[in-house]
């Protein structure tokens, strides 16, 4: 098939990557000179393993090219894919002036049957949306084209979305047509030989599946921290909580972690919007608004944990973070913890040393000029003269690390976990004075 993605953010970037690969001839569209010509060049703007090989491989293949030429994306494929951004306005709903946008440019452009793809994360009604702006375009053309708007809402974890992609757990298709259907079938059919995975449905159900599906592991992740925090009040552990309640199968084991709260690009955008969305529509979603108010009040767990432990003025203390990114293996750091905690350690006079492997350049762009920030090139380097090590992303690398030699290079053996990576009875043998989330593990 021929292509056009819309965007070549996380979502659209991969999504065409991953069409081209199996055989589809893609047209990647950005408005964005700057990104379209990194990849014209063989360079990603984004952080994620496997996809520049994927990128490379493609190109060198002639199946995948870029461009900024807003007519030509139009024209070029049948299946036209809006994977824009939908960042979230200042009332938390989401803002689809890209999406409309995208629809605007393919309405006045296109020259035969398309099937307009929302792939991006959109409120309930936008296919309606997209539907009335392309049909705007055509009328004031006075062309009567056909086309037909699908919902194919993406599932697509940060760190693995090239793996997601490829082998998806469900493939959602919201569609009201045949065609469309058949299209949608055709183009996944490759992602699906073992066995189907498609799901179709109505228009509005996909939409709202997408939502759903994200707002349901943020009330997991929330509940546990809700959970962790009382925890620490009754002298209870959290982990062996987790163990207990994860061992049914009716529960499960994922997104069962307490910590210090979740972060990304789809969490808080996402829940956020679903509870605007029941707003608009005269339903308080009251389950949904604790989930973000608990979630805002996690990012500064680690930070009440700091203060009690050394004051309210850290003035002439020195810290040591390990984590920027919101999650392992991305650099993002969209609503990630770490911002939170870094803000709140300079407002109170504090001085850091952060490590990241991926995410040292975004916090850098973030923070400026913020002269209290050093960012290192590796976590050892980190730790030396500081008065503790906070951990708050969950990386490989720093799930085994040199105990004797932390202990030995830091002003104090002191260690806050906010991801309950270490085990309290280990750090104590190692003589480190251990705060995590909802643990058992303050003496050292």
């Amino acid at each position: 098939m021929r292509i056009t993605v819309v965007g070549t953010g996380y979502v659209g970037l991969v999504s065409g990557a991953c069409l081209a690969d199996v055989g589809n001839d893609v047209l990647c569209l950005d408005v964005d000179p700057a990104k379209i010509q990194t990849l014209q060049q063989g360079g990603i703007p984004i952080h994620e393993p496997g996809l520049p090989e994927l990128v490379r491989r493609n190109v060198e293949a002639g199946r995948l090219r870029f461009t900024t030429d807003v007519e030509a994306a139009a024209r070029y494929g049948t299946v036209q894919f809006i994977a824009v951004g939908t960042p979230p306005d200042e009332d938390g709903s989401a803002d689809l002036q890209y999406v409309l946008a995208a629809a605007r440019n393919i309405g006045r452009y296109m020259d035969g049957y398309r099937v307009v793809v929302d792939k991006s994360t959109v409120p309930v009604g936008t296919a309606d949306k997209v539907r009335a702006t392309i049909a705007e375009e055509l009328a004031a053309r006075g062309a009567a084209i056909d086309y037909s708007v699908v919902s194919n809402p993406e599932f697509l974890k940060e760190g693995a979305a090239v793996e997601d992609f490829m082998r998806p757990d469900r493939i959602i298709i919201g569609a009201d047509d045949e065609r469309a259907i058949d299209c949608m079938r055709e183009l996944y059919a490759p992602f699906q030989r073992n066995h189907a995975r498609q799901l179709v449905m109505d228009v509005r159900s996909a939409e709202l599946a997408k939502y759903a599906a994200n707002a349901m592991l943020a009330t997991r992740i929330s509940f546990m921290n809700e959970l962790a925090n009382l925890a620490e009040t009754l002298g209870a552990d959290i982990e062996q909580v987790r163990q207990g309640i994860g061992s049914d199968p009716r529960i499960g084991w994922h997104f069962l972690y307490a910590g210090c709260g979740y972060g990304g690009s789809c969490f808080p955008k996402d829940v956020k919007a679903l509870v605007r969305t029941g707003r608009e529509h005269g339903h308080e979603l009251g389950l949904l608004a604790a989930v973000e108010a608990i979630n805002r009040r996690q990012k500064l767990r680690v930070v009440d944990k700091v203060v009690r432990r050394f004051g309210e003025d850290l003035r002439g203390r020195h810290f040591a973070l390990w984590g920027l990114a919101f999650k392992p293996e991305t650099d993002d750091m969209r609503e990630a913890p770490s911002r939170v905690v870094l803000e709140e350690l300079f407002a109170r006079g504090a001085t850091v040393a952060a490590y990241d492997p991926a995410a040292s350049r975004e916090a850098r762009r973030i923070f400026g000029q913020e002269t209290r920030l050093g960012c290192v090139e590796r976590p050892m380097q980190a730790i030396e003269g500081a008065d503790a090590l906070i951990v708050l992303t969950e990386w490989k690398e720093f799930r085994s690390p040199d105990f004797e030699r932390i202990r030995a290079q830091m002003r104090q053996p002191v260690v806050f976990d906010g991801r309950n990576i270490y085990e309290p009875a280990v750090m104590r043998r190692y003589g480190i004075e251990y705060f995590g989330i909802g643990r058992r593990c303050r003496a050292a």
